[in-house]
């Protein structure tokens, strides 16, 4: 399935009061998310006390 098409269904799944900025933030969210999944498929992810310790380092700053 195309990503224009999956952007179709999506959209034809909100309800018929949807604004253009629920439409908007359904894609955008739906498109973080096949991007974190691919991201997962790659390898490109941290362990979760690489993220606590690199948070730890952000927050000091």
């Amino acid at each position: 399935m195309t990503q224009k098409q999956q952007a179709i269904e999506a959209i034809e799944r909100l309800p018929d009061n949807a604004t253009f900025e629920d439409i908007m933030e359904e894609l955008y969210f739906r498109g973080k998310v096949e991007r974190g999944l691919k991201d997962i498929e790659r390898g490109r992810v941290v362990s979760h006390e690489e993220a606590k310790r690199r948070l730890v380092q952000w927050l000091q700053r």
